[in-house]
């Protein structure tokens, strides 16, 4: 038994299932003990010193949800970069509790693409305690790539001080002007959904009333 046209109308005009915010993974956030994160924004240039020490708190209970953010991911998996509509990307990373005790602090370099060359943008030291660092008011249509690095403790063996190889991520931030495009069309696209159901429904009352009137039997004649 085929479904009848307006049913089919109706499943393809239905919203999709709305996409649920991804709940913060165990280990990306903080120790419940260290309630603030140390930070440096460093000067520009080869030197590594220099900076005004700064404190940021945590982004405790960070959702990413669509379509005002979008997740990406390094190669590793423990470094994340949420992308959000208000032109800011909040990076995220974790450790195991084993290379969390042997880390001193992290090194954040970005750094974005241009027609024939890569720009530096920030250099960023951040404390041992720290598990995630807003980067604010990104380009649109830049191409961004952000690497974060641990750097071991100095009491650490020769050996066993080598630093950790960077975990990177790239990202693009989208257009804002793109973004209201796409939220004016999916509104556009409910209006026209609901109007085609309005049309079919109209159809049907034409078709059942006006196509297929109701035949009356001739009555008998009255005898004079």
């Amino acid at each position: 038994m085929r479904a009848p046209p307006l049913l089919l109308l109706l499943a393809a005009c239905a919203p999709p299932p709305g996409a649920a915010a991804a709940p913060t993974p165990p280990g990306w956030e903080p120790a419940p003990d260290a309630p603030w994160c140390p930070y440096k924004v460093l000067p520009e240039g080869p030197e590594a010193g220099g900076g005004r020490l700064c404190f940021r708190s945590p982004a405790r209970g960070f959702r990413c949800q669509a379509p005002g953010c979008v997740a990406l991911s390094s190669a590793g998996r423990s470094l994340r970069a949420n992308v959000l509509r208000n032109r800011s990307v909040l990076l995220q990373w974790r450790l195991a509790p084993a290379e969390a005790r042997r880390v001193r602090a992290f090194a954040l370099n970005c750094s974005w693409r241009g027609t024939y060359m890569r720009f530096p943008c920030d250099r960023v030291l951040l404390g041992a305690s720290c598990r995630d660092y807003l980067l604010p008011d990104v380009h649109d249509s830049v191409r961004y790539r952000l690497c974060l690095q641990p750097l071991p403790l100095r009491t650490e063996p020769a050996s066993a001080a080598a630093p950790e190889p960077a975990e990177c991520v790239e990202f693009t931030a989208e257009p804002a002007a793109m973004q209201e495009i796409v939220v004016a069309m999916t509104a556009v696209g409910g209006s026209i959904c609901v109007m085609l159901v309005v049309i079919c429904l109209l159809v049907a009352y034409i078709t059942e009333n006006l196509m297929h009137p109701t035949v009356r039997r001739p009555g008998l004649r009255r005898q004079a």
